[in-house]
């Protein structure tokens, strides 16, 4: 088995350990129309939301004036009761695997049908290791190492999640120069995802636009895997990602980021996320007629929404919603 990663000392999941408990984070009351709206979306589709730590979300998801200290370890009970939030992003995993241990954790608080959207370790997709700021610093050895995916990706999370695990996203950033050779990219991906168990719910998110080919295509069909739909301004539009790899299987779309902002900037923007500062009704549009594809298919689909696409991610998703189901009738 692989040498686990290096993880910061940690004394609880989130944190120093407290005697709060989960009852000191409340839900939000729910407005009669969002429950009705809620109740009219398909049972096929779900919304969710990447993370569910920030207490601008007080008043709509949370309790008025929840304290931030104590959403990490006790909002996703919360977060989990609101009829519109039946699945959430867990990013963190991206940045340091979970045990599968930590992941049943957080599946115990949530119902039976919640379905979580999680990020395989970055350690798996980026081809250098970085230090602070993100810095380049020298090769990932562990870059599309199967067998480090497999004990620190997959296992944790089918084992902690069950039936829980909605996908498992394995993100890949900019990966340099290997994005100038996409036909070798592709190979080199389809051997990773081939060396995967089988069969766990996979899925591909690039942020090269010149990696997303027909070869790419062909090696997410081939390995039964799905390409993550992602609302970036490094992607090119969903039609385009649609005309390249088609719908085929349980469809997830993640929209990330405000067209012109950096993450950093979004997050200066926006903060505290409890209102949408920037609407974007057209890429609302893109992701309302790739759910509209997904559901004349009969395939399941999920969209998570980040805070950073529009200001607040439950407000993203609360007015897709509204798109959806006003478009239906």
């Amino acid at each position: 088995m692989n040498e686990p990663p290096r993880r910061p000392q940690q004394q609880g999941l989130f944190g120093p350990l407290d005697e709060e408990s989960p009852a000191t984070v409340r839900a939000a009351p729910v407005a009669a129309d969002v429950a009705a709206l809620a109740a009219a979306l398909p049972r096929t589709l779900r919304l969710g939301t990447s993370s569910w730590a920030f207490a601008g979300w007080s008043g709509f998801v949370y309790a008025a004036r929840t304290v931030q200290a104590r959403l990490p370890r006790h909002g996703l009970a919360a977060y989990a009761q609101h009829p519109l939030l039946r699945a959430v992003g867990l990013d963190r995993t991206f940045y340091a695997p979970m045990t599968g241990a930590e992941l049943a954790g957080l599946a115990a608080v949530t119902p039976a049908d919640f379905r979580f959207v999680v990020k395989a370790p970055s350690e798996c997709t980026d081809p250098v290791r970085r230090g602070d700021g993100g810095r380049p610093e020298r090769s990932n050895e562990r870059w599309l190492d199967a067998a480090f995916a497999r004990d620190f990706a997959v296992a944790p999370a089918v084992q902690g999640l069950g039936e829980r695990l909605g996908t498992l996203v394995f993100q890949f950033p900019p990966q340099g120069d290997l994005a100038q050779e996409p036909a070798r990219f592709a190979a080199r991906l389809g051997a990773f995802l081939g060396a995967l168990p089988k069969p766990v719910p996979c899925a591909v998110e690039l942020r090269d636009a010149a990696l997303l080919t027909a070869d790419y295509a062909a090696v997410l069909r081939d390995a039964g895997v799905q390409h993550c739909y992602s609302v970036h301004p490094r992607m090119p539009a969903l039609s385009r990602q649609l005309e390249v790899v088609p719908l085929t299987g349980p469809a997830v779309v993640r929209w990330l980021l405000h067209p012109g902002l950096g993450y950093d900037e979004a997050k200066a923007r926006y903060e505290p996320f409890d209102r949408l500062v920037d609407p974007d009704p057209a890429r609302r549009a893109d992701v309302a007629d790739l759910v509209r594809r997904a559901l004349a298919l009969s395939l399941p689909v999920t969209v998570v929404a980040n805070n950073k696409a529009e200001g607040s991610a439950p407000r993203t998703l609360l007015e897709l919603a509204r798109l959806l189901v006003g478009a239906a009738h």
